[in-house]
């Protein structure tokens, strides 16, 4: 049975792990006979947003690793404590924490850097020849962790696909409910809700993403 790690990024679309995407990623694990852990680094958000205004709340602060409790029902780790050698691949679900908290791609764009310590273990699984499996707006990260001409999609955004090739990637545009494979670098990149119009949209892509990469560990 294959172990994969699942690093969240909070818990909520517009500051954190975008919830239905983290559990449709842990349900497909689940449903294709692999087992999980999940990770979360413990920082502090970039901000807090209202999500029923759409509003970030001045004054407020919340903890990465806190929020992602509530997504794994309290079975969370901290990010720095993940050992690469427990595991056989790495999968990253997106929301925008995925661009505020894991990167700062939502305010630097392709200037962006990564949190020192997911880069570190993200570069490692890469190094270990283990595949990795970015989802949603994740795949802005992937240049970081697998090097220049690494191939992945955020589905057809073309802001978002220049910004990828301008740090060195190659975006390749992909539908909804397909993943796309760099096999060269066992990369696997779907876009979930940078284009699903609903759950069963999301959930189509996203366990073609888990496929993929299980069956290339």
């Amino acid at each position: 049975m294959a172990k994969v790690a699942v690093v969240l990024a909070g818990c909520g679309v517009y500051d954190g792990a975008e919830i239905n995407e983290a559990v449709l990623t842990l349900l497909s694990l689940e449903q294709q006979g692999a087992s999980y852990q999940c990770y979360a680094p413990d920082i502090e958000q970039m901000h807090v947003v209202n999500h029923l205004t759409g509003e970030p709340v001045a004054g407020e602060t919340r903890n990465v690793l806190v929020e992602a409790a509530r997504i794994a029902r309290g079975n969370i780790l901290d990010l720095a404590s993940l050992d690469v050698g427990d595991f056989d691949a790495l999968l990253v679900p997106g929301g925008f924490g995925a661009a505020k908290n894991l990167c700062n791609f939502a305010v630097a764009g392709a200037e962006m850097a990564v949190h020192a310590d997911f880069l570190r273990i993200a570069r490692s699984f890469h190094e270990a020849g283990k595949p990795i499996g970015l989802i949603c707006i994740a795949p802005v990260m992937a240049t970081a962790i697998c090097g220049a001409g690494s191939r992945c999609t955020i589905g057809n955004d073309a802001e978002t696909a220049a910004a990828i090739e301008a740090m060195g990637g190659e975006h390749v545009a992909c539908p909804v409910s397909e993943a796309r494979v760099d096999k060269a670098r066992k990369l696997v990149t779907t876009p979930a809700y940078m284009l699903a119009g609903g759950v069963a949209e999301a959930y189509s892509g996203i366990s073609e993403c888990v496929k993929e990469v299980l069956a290339l560990a």
